[in-house]
């Protein structure tokens, strides 16, 4: 007798839960069809919201990655510079941090060239701190010679100090000046050799 109550007691649990799963199927192709009369405009709104909001965050992960390369590079800049100054000698120049150019200097825009002279740019990265992006930058500047570097003023020296975008500072500190006016007059320094050499870059 109790076998056949525990069978009819199953059998009711089992038609209890297939009723349920009935009640849920019909609930969902119901509301599901409502929902999807009633707020199809809604939802493409929000979607193409999100759409947007995904595409901002995109553009601002994309700047704030560009910013870190740049960082990195004028780190790995200053790196290859001290390290320089090291197998130099000059200990003095051992420096890490990015210094500021000096306020108390007025600045002047040196003359630039619209584009290379005939023989070609310089190779600018034979100049200790100068780096592949360091040298487009200042390509875009309009400085392709050691001779352009070498001739430039305390006040132009400041204001290409200043216009060095994520390198601020980094012509004084490493003396582009004195370094491009003895490549200009065809010598050459420890660590133009380095780079002729292939062990810079």
């Amino acid at each position: 007798m109790f076998r056949e109550w525990g069978f009819l007691i199953g059998e009711m649990i089992a038609l209890l839960i297939l009723a349920a799963l009935a009640g849920l199927l019909a609930g969902w192709i119901i509301w599901g069809r409502r929902n999807s009369g009633d707020h199809g405009d809604g939802r493409v709104a929000k979607l193409s919201g999100d759409l947007e909001a995904c595409r901002v965050a995109i553009r601002e992960k994309d700047r704030k990655l560009a910013d870190l390369e740049q960082k990195l590079e004028a780190s790995h800049n200053r790196i290859l510079s001290a390290a320089a100054a090291l197998v130099e000698g000059d200990e003095s120049d051992f420096d890490l941090t990015e210094d500021p150019p000096d306020e108390n200097t007025e600045a002047r825009k040196p003359e630039t060239l619209d584009a290379p002279r005939e023989e070609g740019p310089d190779d600018l990265k034979r100049i200790r701190g100068i780096g592949p992006k360091l040298e487009a930058m200042c390509h875009r500047l309009g400085f392709y010679h050691f001779d352009q570097i070498a001739s430039w003023s305390d006040e132009e020296v400041a204001w290409v100090d200043d216009n060095l975008e994520g390198f601020k500072g980094r012509v004084t500190r490493d003396d582009w000046v004195a370094q491009a006016r003895h490549l200009a007059e065809g010598g050459e320094t420890e660590f133009s050799k380095r780079v002729d050499e292939g062990d810079v870059y």
